[in-house]
């Protein structure tokens, strides 16, 4: 909680300043739009990647897996002729399969999620370019009404700020995972595992099913989000769709409070690491227009900056255990 709180201390801080420095074009309700459907799509993806940070592991290939729904998506609607529903059943089958094979070779063949995933961030990107001939794809404009899913907006009837449909969903999405992790027998099973799998297995838990669980969780959340991103911009490369969208979801979730050794994590921490990934790319765009290539440079030194600040704090912990 109390690295909850911390981070959003940061967060207050940088928007506070952005109000100051750029209060026109930051506050402005499209800026505040945009960064909302973003956070839609980028919060989909923290959540999901927490869920296995807390069980003590990593998943690199979600950045794949946004690209092989989003660009799959209008591959199989444009270029292949299926109908809406079909082609979705297909993918979301496929992010299924994903992330239960990624569980099984972690927890039955005992391989580091580290490799297991990384080789999928290779399989699934370089699977998708091959189908799309590495070309573009896109939906036309025969699909607004599926498209309206990710582009459609609520407005408020208080404000000239329109709520996006995207960021419903993470609400809605968040919630759910917030009360599993915190109100059922699973979620803590979950967290137990993640401090201490051997000891969580000798308790009669079944590591295995759980750890599986979460790679799922967490692909399918990748591809819903992958969907989404790819009908909001109604465009999609195979080379570099989706990419580096892991190092914000681990940037975030570490951030938030969840540990890389496993056992800790709050849903409201992802989320306003999340906000914080967002607000400081707005950052950037706004005070160094042109000059936004530094982005990744910035989030490299967010992501270290969050692990030396976990690493701190589990050092004080255990400290202080000792001394108890």
């Amino acid at each position: 909680m109390k690295k909850t709180l911390g981070i959003l201390f940061v967060f207050l801080a940088i928007c506070l300043m952005m109000s100051i420095l750029e209060p026109t074009k930051f506050l402005s309700p499209i800026n505040i739009g945009n960064l909302l459907q973003r956070l839609g799509i980028v919060g989909l993806i923290a959540v999901g990647v927490s869920l296995v940070i807390i069980t003590g592991g990593i998943d690199l290939s979600v950045g794949s897996v946004i690209c092989l729904t989003g660009c799959g998506l209008p591959w199989l609607l444009v270029r292949q002729g299926w109908p809406p529903a079909s082609a979705l059943f297909l993918l979301f089958s496929c992010c299924l399969i994903i992330g239960f094979l990624h569980g099984i070779l972690i927890t039955k063949l005992r391989l580091q999620p580290f490799i297991v995933t990384l080789c999928g961030l290779l399989i699934y990107r370089g699977t998708m370019r091959g189908l799309a001939a590495d070309q573009s794809l896109g939906f036309g404009s025969g699909y607004d009404s599926l498209r309206y899913i990710a582009t459609g907006k609520i407005p408020l009837p208080f404000a000239a700020l329109q709520i996006p449909l995207p960021f419903l969903l993470l609400l809605f999405v968040a919630a759910f995972v917030a009360f599993f992790l915190r109100y059922t027998v699973w979620g803590q099973h979950l967290l137990a595992l993640g401090s201490n799998e051997e000891a969580a297995r000798c308790c009669g838990i079944r590591t295995h099913r759980y750890i599986i669980g979460a790679y799922i969780a967490c692909t399918l959340l990748a591809g819903l989000a992958g969907v989404l991103l790819s009908m909001d911009v109604n465009s999609a490369q195979p080379s570099d769709f989706g990419n580096f969208y892991e190092l914000y979801a681990i940037a975030a979730a570490v951030l938030g409070g969840c540990s890389l050794r496993g056992g800790r994590g709050a849903v409201l921490g992802v989320l306003i690491g999340s906000s914080l990934i967002l607000v400081i790319r707005n950052m950037i765009v706004l005070l160094f227009p042109g000059k936004n290539t530094i982005e990744f440079a910035v989030i490299g030194l967010v992501i270290l900056l969050g692990v030396i600040g976990d690493e701190g704090i589990n050092r004080l912990f255990a400290k202080k255990a000792r001394l108890q």
